[in-house]
């Protein structure tokens, strides 16, 4: 039996962030569950909605979010589940914003720093590992003095939603990569430089 792949988004609940810098990781996953038809559903007995579906290849994977739990305690519930569904942190991919790649960008990676992002973090501690692959998209940081937390939860401006749209895409895209073809070969098809967003 083919073992399961976890891909989890990470975000916040609600409207108010919806179309939010922070909420990036969400709106990748919502990109991959309507590729693959699936919804995302409440699991019982778990803080996080979650959806079953195969890679073109073959490979079953585990769409995850945890809606009931902001981004910086996301980690327990998704890591919880990861349990339950016997996936190990070597199968899991997290695809998250990041503040200190520019704004475009994307990098894909295995463990290291969490780069100050709680979110992440949490999801390392959960683990008591952080060697899960990231898919990180690059928001770039604030313009002037603007508090970093404010400017991640801000909404994405309209002129840019266009471009921001295609970077989600291609986070699905590379998450489904590092799962079919391994993260160096994703890395060479997806890890690109910044272009304004």
């Amino acid at each position: 039996m083919d073992e399961p792949w976890l891909i989890a988004g990470l975000g916040n609940p609600g409207d108010r962030y919806a179309n939010t810098r922070h909420n990036l990781g969400w709106k990748a996953l919502d990109v991959l569950a309507g590729r693959f038809g699936v919804r995302l559903k409440k699991q019982r007995f778990s803080g996080v909605e979650a959806a079953e579906a195969r890679t073109p290849s073959g490979v079953p994977v585990l769409l995850v979010r945890a809606p009931v739990a902001y981004m910086n305690e996301s980690g327990p519930p998704i890591a919880a589940f990861a349990k339950r569904r016997h996936v190990p942190v070597e199968r899991v991919v997290v695809i998250h914003d990041e503040l200190d790649l520019g704004a475009g960008a994307l990098r894909l990676k295995q463990g290291g720093s969490t780069a100050g992002h709680r979110g992440v973090k949490s999801v390392a501690e959960a683990f008591r590992s952080p060697d899960f692959y990231r898919v990180r998209i690059g928001i770039g940081r604030p313009p002037g003095r603007q508090d970093p937390a404010d400017f991640v939860l801000d909404p994405i401006p309209a002129r840019l939603r266009e471009d921001t749209d295609v970077l989600v895409e291609e986070a699905a895209d590379a998450a489904l990569a590092v799962v079919s073809d391994g993260l160096e070969q994703a890395q060479q098809a997806f890890n690109r430089t910044p272009r304004s967003i």
